[in-house]
């Protein structure tokens, strides 16, 4: 089968670079006293915990041989006081942990997030929206466990272990020799597993990715598959996806259990020896009581277990710095359609636009418009036509600032007749006196008020429902459940597709726009409602400036100038009876549309 996109995997093989961790470091200390409190309360717990094999030596070489049943209640005493306070500071030291881990995921998150907001509909263009919510949930929640916990269960671990060996040597320095020798042979083992483990878990999180991606795409789609009938095909590829998750987690989890068994081997073999050499040497009269064999034996599964840990610490901090840096590089991804540095708020404008040798490729090499020259008269309503792909959203997209040009200017002009480059001024400025209403009427869940009021945050309800009644959606709306109350699902999918369009357009007039820019606006509408749209409008479009990229063509002949896009440029432009008497292109498009509607 052939692959697709989904089957690729992000490359994560990038080296352990401290750099990103140091970067990473920004977020860890806004909350370093908790951190160090955390870390103090372990330490505490863990040398309470140490004290339990001495309490076992004690009750076993003291207390039972001397038959003091005060002792062994004393002992027991103290046994359950340093469990509880171990207890104890654990838990406080989870609940710090949890807040600060919390904390840091949003804190990553909201970073993220607001850059994404920023970036241009390029990076968009070419990236599956699954494989970006990977980065902002899988990874972020991934990486936010390492930088708090793990970074002080890292200091921890080294802390444990130098508090038993401390211990271990105190209570009998031969047997913690004993201990300590088979350390060469699990660090050997430890190097030979862990770059396995390293790469099976990067595998299994790229498989994971994909699957996420094409989960994501399926479900957004899924109308669209079910009309062509694609189910048994995208179930295959789920199924393949799902299946290369499931073999890569298990292949992960073989290897990673090969380090939880050669731990386990190790303690039990060290156990073993020690219990024959502490026989041993009590047979020979060396002076190794029952209770500290039995401490000792106790202290090897403390032994182990840190560097156990830390081993496991060790790898998962260098799986997560390869997601660090996913992070980092979605952070760093250039705004490259952004505020220039010297960029001045636009005033007022007029609705007068020149687009001056203006020039645009979406790829290097292939140039959509070249050198196009066009100016637009403040209340002037201009219609684009054309063929597919000719250049007519990019021409709105250029007006809007999605993207920069390659070359030339485009010059609005305020109140004042000043002319202002659109690439000197701020966004903001720029794109709230300009009402859009792209191709794709995308609704948001909440209500019907809430979804107009979207395109000006400030308006009263009455305004929004005259924006509505204007273009005849209050009909339609009153009669919902709730009317403008009415909760509306996720993308509208509870209302038809003209319901959508309507809404969409009450929250562009709603808007207020100096220029109006409808690209593609009606195409989902039926004619009659399209009518009474157009009505609508009219008294709208008077004074202001209005660009339309249009299908019907019928809709846009009463426009003041129809420009007929193509050759990267405009290849006609004049009233629609110019353009008709011209025979020319545009002619032939016209034509044609009315042949296959009589047809």
């Amino acid at each position: 089968m052939a692959r697709n996109k989904f089957d690729v995997d992000e490359r994560l093989e990038s080296p352990f670079r401290w750099k990103h961790l140091k970067r990473a470091g920004k977020y860890i200390a806004r909350h370093k006293y908790k951190m160090i409190l955390a870390l103090l309360l372990s330490a505490m717990a863990s040398a309470a915990s140490l004290y339990v094999p001495k309490i076992t030596q004690w009750v076993l070489d003291e207390a039972v041989p001397a038959g003091d049943s005060g002792m062994i209640g004393r002992m027991a005493v103290l046994f359950v006081g340093v469990i509880s306070l171990s207890i104890v500071f654990n838990t406080i030291r989870s609940r710090i942990m949890a807040h600060v881990s919390q904390r840091i995921i949003f804190d990553i998150r909201a970073d993220l997030f607001a850059h994404l907001q920023r970036l241009p509909f390029s990076y968009y263009d070419s990236r599956p929206a699954g494989k970006i919510l990977v980065r902002v949930i899988n990874y972020v929640n991934s990486v936010s466990d390492i930088l708090s916990n793990g970074i002080i269960n890292m200091i921890l671990e080294i802390v444990n272990l130098v508090f038993i060996v401390v211990f271990m040597f105190t209570t009998d320095a031969k047997l913690a020799t004993v201990i300590i020798a088979g350390l060469p042979f699990f660090i050997g083992v430890i190097l030979l597993i862990k770059p396995r483990q390293r790469k099976a878990w990067q595998n299994q999180s790229n498989k994971n990715s994909n699957y996420n991606a094409y989960l994501a795409e399926s479900i957004d789609g899924v109308r669209l598959s079910q009309l062509f009938d694609r189910q048994e095909v995208n179930i295959s590829i789920m199924e393949r996806l799902a299946s290369a998750c499931r073999t890569a987690w298990m292949r992960a989890v073989k290897v990673s259990n090969l380090v939880w068994l050669s731990s386990e081997t190790m303690t039990q073999l060290v156990l073993t020896f020690l219990y024959i050499a502490g026989v041993y040497w009590m047979g020979g009269g060396v002076m190794v009581s029952f209770g500290v064999i039995m401490a000792m034996g106790q202290y090897v599964s403390r032994f182990w277990q840190p560097i156990t840990n830390l081993a496991n610490i060790y790898n998962s901090f260098v799986n997560n710095i390869a997601y660090l840096e996913r992070i980092f590089e979605t952070m760093d991804e250039p705004v490259t359609v952004e505020d220039a540095p010297d960029a001045e708020e636009m005033p007022p404008i007029s609705g007068e636009v020149d687009f001056r040798d203006v020039t645009f490729a979406y790829e290097e090499g292939t140039e959509v418009l070249a050198h196009m020259d066009l100016h637009v008269n403040a209340g002037e309503s201009i219609a684009l036509v054309g063929p597919t792909g000719a250049g007519k959203s990019t021409i709105i997209n250029l007006l809007c600032r999605f993207y920069n040009l390659n070359g030339g200017r485009i010059l609005l002009h305020d109140r004042e007749g000043k002319a202002h480059d659109i690439s000197r001024v701020t966004l903001h400025s720029l794109r709230s006196q300009l009402g859009i209403m792209l191709q794709d009427s995308f609704i948001f869940s909440g209500t019907l008020m809430d979804n107009i009021r979207y395109g000006r945050l400030d308006a009263t309800d009455s305004e929004v429902c005259e924006a509505a009644r204007r273009v005849r959606a209050d009909e339609f709306i009153r009669k919902m459940p709730q009317g403008y109350a009415t909760e509306i699902k996720e993308r509208g999918n509870n209302l038809s597709q003209g319901e959508r369009q309507l809404v969409a357009f009450a929250r562009t007039l709603l808007s207020d726009p100096a220029i109006l820019i409808l690209d593609e606006a009606t195409s989902s509408i039926d004619t009659q409602t399209e009518r009474l749209l157009q009505e609508g409008i009219r008294e709208m479009l008077k004074g202001r400036t209005s660009i339309i990229v249009a299908h019907r063509l019928s809709t846009i002949k009463n426009c003041d100038r129809i420009l007929y896009i193509g050759n990267k440029g405009i290849a006609e432009m004049g009233t629609h009876e110019e353009l008709m008497a011209k025979h020319g292109l545009y002619y032939q498009l016209y034509t044609a549309q009315v042949r296959e509607e009589v047809a």
